[in-house]
């Protein structure tokens, strides 16, 4: 297939979300906390993408790579020496994307207590070996859970094309408006 060449989909059997589930677990030190002694938002988002990458290439057997992060929200701090676990599965697969969903749970490890710290949404595109975007397995959920999340990574999906193209009009019908200042300043008489 040549560069600008359409993509052609084979027949690829579909994978439960089960096969992607991927869990990483890191003790949190000094040097991922703030002042406070609070962790870094930058170090939970960058371990949030190493799960959620690890769980795209278990889908699809591809390389990958981050397209977007849809959304991710802060609920509880994270504290030195807590043990934080991320959990990545596939909510969603397209033709060459699939969202990813990756839980965050911080555990204080003295009393044993688990906390839901954070929630991401992130797509990822996988590529062939020349580095152009292939096709991925659909999904074939197993469980209410698992359906509830395909329906919900699909509404998020719907919102960020119709977010995507109403920018893009935007951008257009801005483009074609004359700038102002562009115009000579009248002469006074």
């Amino acid at each position: 297939m040549g560069k600008g060449e359409p993509l052609r989909f084979l027949a690829v059997e579909a994978k439960a979300p089960s096969e992607s589930t991927t869990v990483l677990a890191q003790w949190m030190g000094i040097a991922d906390a703030n002042a406070s002694r609070d962790i870094h938002g930058g170090t939970i988002m960058k371990l949030v993408d190493e799960a959620a990458g690890a769980a795209s290439v278990r889908h699809s057997r591809r390389r990958t790579v981050t397209a977007s992060m849809d959304r991710m929200s802060f609920l509880v701090p994270i504290k030195i020496g807590q043990l934080v676990t991320f959990t990545a599965n596939v909510n969603a697969a397209w033709n060459t994307s699939m969202e990813v969903g990756v839980r965050v749970e911080a555990e204080d490890p003295r009393t044993g207590v688990v906390k839901h710290a954070s929630t991401a949404y992130l797509t990822f595109v996988a590529l062939d070996d020349e580095g152009r975007p292939t096709q991925v397995a659909p999904l074939r959920p197993e469980t209410a859970d698992e359906e509830r999340r395909m329906r919900e990574a699909e509404i998020r999906r719907k919102h960020r094309l119709a977010e995507r193209e109403a920018i893009e009009h935007g951008r257009k019908a801005f483009d074609a408006d004359p700038v102002v200042g562009d115009a000579p300043a009248p002469v006074s008489d």
